[in-house]
């Protein structure tokens, strides 16, 4: 079986992520591998579940700034649990390798996506390059009232 056809089995057994999410996973794996593990050692290794959800959530912020949450939700990612069954279900389908300590205890509950992709961009105009730049920061929470508590 190729890939391509090991992909729609996979996609036909387990409905609940389209195409899309699972590319991204990819995208995200790659990203991680190039910013957070090269990054840290200077070469390259296996990805813990814990250092595949930074690098995914940075990729994401990167990607998609505040829409992040809207777009993840949109492919049905609400949580890192989510990307381990994303993780999963390609090892399932032999589309990606695991450790045999790999587990997907290693992506539950990670982050808050609702705390890490509720973002606040912040415009800046570099006068070097002439060129505006973004970056995102996370919202502060809202304090509550007493009058919310109920």
């Amino acid at each position: 079986m190729t890939a391509a056809e090991k992909f729609q089995a996979l996609l036909h057994t387990h409905t609940k992520y389209n195409a899309e999410a699972y590319n991204f996973i990819y995208e995200a794996l790659d990203w991680t591998l190039k910013h957070v593990v090269h990054k840290l050692e200077g070469m390259i290794r296996h990805v813990t579940g814990q250092e595949l959800c930074e690098g995914f959530r940075q990729h994401a912020i990167e990607q998609f700034g505040c829409m992040a949450l809207t777009v993840l939700e949109g492919w049905n990612i609400f949580s890192t649990d989510d990307v381990g069954s994303i993780i999963f279900n390609l090892i399932e389908f032999d589309l990606m390798a695991k450790q045999e300590t790999d587990s997907r205890v290693d992506f539950k509950k990670v982050f808050n996506f609702e705390e890490e992709f509720t973002l606040l961009p912040q415009c800046s105009f570099d006068n070097d390059t002439q060129e505006w730049e973004i970056k995102y920061s996370k919202r502060p929470k809202k304090k509550r009232m007493a009058s919310d508590k109920k």
